[in-house]
């Protein structure tokens, strides 16, 4: 586990998910396999911001989620939209914006626990259930949201 702070570079993310699992493949209309080197690759730039949308109109809707969050939601889409893009292989806007990441730093001031948690997953898996993406993507994505949203819990239960 890594401690407050010691976050990785953020370029892009390629999955290692062994030899046999390549998430970044979808079938064309003619039937042919399209592989990508990133799920960016795969997507484009609009569906970053298409999933940050999805996930924070769930935010809008929901009693935990909702009043960790400014009124106005239009920075928080556009911030999440451009990170995503960023992490999973896309141009550096997110950092020459912002700087480096810093999710544990970023989020530091707000409680974080399980409920919480649970609340943003429930929110970013129907956003991303929403997205399109052939299955194996879909779960390596998820994966890294897990992972992202148990690293950001900073309040026991």
């Amino acid at each position: 586990m890594s401690n407050f702070g010691d976050e990785p570079s953020m370029t892009s993310q390629r999955v290692s998910l062994g030899p046999d699992r390549r998430p970044w493949v979808r079938i064309a209309p003619d039937g042919s396999e399209v592989v990508a080197d990133t799920l960016y690759d795969l997507v484009g730039s609009d569906w970053f911001d298409e999933l940050a949308e999805r996930f924070y109109d769930g935010v809008a809707a929901d009693p935990v989620l909702r009043p960790l969050y400014p009124d106005d939601l239009d920075g928080p889409t556009h911030r999440l939209g451009g990170f995503l893009r960023q992490y999973w292989g896309g141009p550096a806007d997110y950092s020459a914006e912002r700087g480096h990441p810093r999710l544990r730093m970023r989020h530091a001031p707000y409680v974080v626990g399980s409920v919480q948690r649970d609340a943003w997953l429930r929110c970013m898996a129907t956003a991303l259930a929403g997205g399109g993406l052939p299955p194996a993507a879909e779960s390596a994505v998820m994966e890294y949201f897990l992972s992202a949203a148990q690293h950001l819990v900073n309040a026991p239960d």
